[in-house]
């Protein structure tokens, strides 16, 4: 079985993945405003249901100098896989699936409010963004802006495109650098142990899931970025080069 196969299989059988994602037919409704690549929005729909969803064809990305090339989508679903395992934060379900423009990562729609970003909640979700700016740690986030952060209509925060992570290299780019140097949350660093101690058994089902969307030179740079992460027992500071995105919205 191919790593596509398998990391299309993988989507069929995550309880989280409402099914009308999972194996609905799906119809593309518009091309997404705003967007660097392809991205659509789509209605997923089975006889039984139907859901709206974000759907990145691999045909549609542009090719970036230091990614590998067609792989964002894969990148998608290992950020959400991650969010998944360790329990937080929120990235809505998104999985590899087949369409109408070919294969790409289909990630469930969710309602929020357009006005509201990053730069207006900080102040209002501490507590939820120290554990975003762990998390794009833990992935090598090259893209964190502002208009990342949704504030979803049941009042939680939900993040997005996270095409452009899981680098061998540094790549950290991000707005909230706000928590740099904190202590990391006791809790949140046993997460994070439970995690890494996963990706060392080559029969955990997270680690396949993971080895079907990422190299395998990638997955071993994730599991020794968040070994470093819990030895030096605080979030990262910026580093050298660029660690903003542009633009930061």
């Amino acid at each position: 079985m191919s790593r596509d196969e398998r990391a299309l299989q993988a989507g069929l059988s995550d309880p989280a993945v409402p099914s009308a994602l999972a194996r609905g037919a799906l119809t593309i409704l518009g091309l997404m405003p705003n967007s660097s690549n392809y991205t659509f929005l789509a209605k997923a729909e089975t006889s039984e249901a139907e859901v709206l969803t974000i759907y990145k064809p691999r045909r549609g990305e542009i090719p970036l100098w230091d990614f590998p090339e067609g792989t964002l989508a894969q990148r998608e679903v290992a950020a959400y896989v991650v969010a998944r395992t360790l329990g937080w934060p929120n990235v809505p379900p998104t999985i590899l699936r087949d369409g109408p423009e070919g294969i790409g990562s289909a990630q469930l729609f969710v309602p929020f409010d357009p006005g509201q970003h990053y730069f207006t909640l900080q102040e209002s979700h501490t507590d939820t963004f120290r554990d975003v700016a762990l998390f794009d740690a833990v992935i090598n986030n090259a893209d964190r802006k502002g208009g990342h952060c949704l504030l979803g209509e049941d009042g939680s925060i939900f993040l997005i495109d996270h095409g452009v992570c899981f680098n061998e290299d540094d790549k950290l780019r991000t707005v909230i650098w706000d928590h740099a140097g904190e202590p990391l949350d006791e809790g949140r660093a046993h997460d994070l142990a439970a995690f890494a101690a996963s990706l060392y058994d080559p029969m955990d089902p997270v680690r396949a899931e993971l080895e079907s969307l990422l190299l395998p030179e990638e997955v071993e740079a994730l599991r020794h970025r968040i070994e470093v992460l819990i030895g030096a027992g605080v979030l990262p500071q910026p580093g050298l080069g660029r660690p903003y995105p542009w633009p930061p919205i």
